[in-house]
């Protein structure tokens, strides 16, 4: 039964957290990013939040440590937000599936034209 509650109070907070750092967080240090997953404990004390950034390694460093900075801005609008008796603890992390995505999506894609070559 924890693991479902865990997985709902995710969801919210993937929601919320995209919402918060789109409209209201104002830091110039924060690029192009989305949120693409949060994994929460099962006794809802931490949560890792996967985040994407389009860009350079320079603009990821810089988007992280501007999270880092309104980590604590964040969690307490999350706590107006979402009716938890302790908001989590956020851990921000970088979801590299999407750059791994494209790297196979690549490779697949010169393997066709190789073999449409010959």
């Amino acid at each position: 039964m924890a693991k479902i509650r865990a997985g709902r109070v995710g969801e919210q907070l993937k929601k919320e957290l995209s919402h918060i750092i789109q409209t209201e967080l104002k830091d110039p240090g924060i690029g192009f990013m989305t949120v693409t997953g949060v994994d929460v404990t099962n006794d809802l004390s931490q949560a890792k939040v996967y985040i994407s950034v389009l860009g350079s390694e320079e603009q990821k460093e810089a988007t992280l440590k501007s999270l880092a900075r309104g980590k604590g801005f964040i969690r307490s609008e999350l706590g107006k937000r979402i009716r938890l008796r302790h908001v989590p603890e956020l851990l921000f992390q970088f979801d590299t599936s999407i750059e791994y995505g494209s790297k196979i999506e690549k490779l697949l894609e010169t393997i066709n034209n190789e073999a449409r070559m010959q």
